[in-house]
């Protein structure tokens, strides 16, 4: 079976034949619209998330989003202040997916008490690495930055709250800094673009 195509229907005709059907109707074609304006491209612009819960450990679902970003090109840094054990600090760092360097302090154990029951090189170690996040912050070198126990950091008398309020109003507009962990202090749950709160445990 085969079919073929008339010559004798042609598309101008059958727009003036609806063109004089409308008419019969009593009704008007509709007016031609303009054509839309072309998109525009934004800068991107970062947020400053904040996942707590009231208890340590909430940080597996925010390193798998960090690893995620890496591999899909993202610029990545990992920064665990109070997670030790590992005699790692910021010259040791670890490289994931080629993108994502991981930091922790150079110390022998996980902190759990203030800075006041510490040695020296304990305060100097999660110091060194608030200086690192310090300097990449104001760079803008960075896509991402997680922050892991930064509040528990402060609480425990290892930063300054002023300071890191101070330079987390600085950071650029297109870096995303997600700050995980207990006892955020309320003046940075007050800059956070986004709160995840984890009310239960395991």
């Amino acid at each position: 079976m085969t079919a073929s195509l008339s010559t004798s229907h042609r598309p101008g005709e059958s727009r003036l034949a609806d063109h004089r059907t409308l008419e019969r109707a009593g009704l008007q074609p509709l007016p031609q619209l303009a054509p839309p304006p072309p998109l525009h491209l934004v800068s991107p612009e970062g947020q400053l998330q904040v996942h707590t819960a009231p208890y340590r450990g909430s940080f597996a679902t925010v390193l798998s989003q960090a690893l995620r970003a890496a591999g899909l090109g993202s610029r990545v840094m990992v920064v665990q202040f109070l997670k030790g054990g590992v005699a790692q600090g910021p010259d040791r760092r670890l490289t994931l997916c080629g993108r994502l360097q991981w930091l922790r302090p150079d110390v022998a154990c996980c902190l759990s008490e203030g800075a006041a029951d510490q040695d020296a090189a304990t305060t100097d170690a999660v110091m060194a690495l608030w200086q690192e996040c310090r300097a990449r912050l104001l760079s803008g070198d960075l896509d991402q930055l997680v922050l892991d126990e930064l509040g528990l950091a402060v609480a425990l008398g290892y930063l300054d709250e002023q300071e890191v309020r101070s330079t987390l109003e600085q950071r650029p507009g297109s870096m995303d800094v997600i700050i995980t962990g207990p006892s955020i202090p309320d003046s940075v749950m007050d800059m956070a673009d986004q709160v995840t709160e984890l009310r239960r445990g395991f």
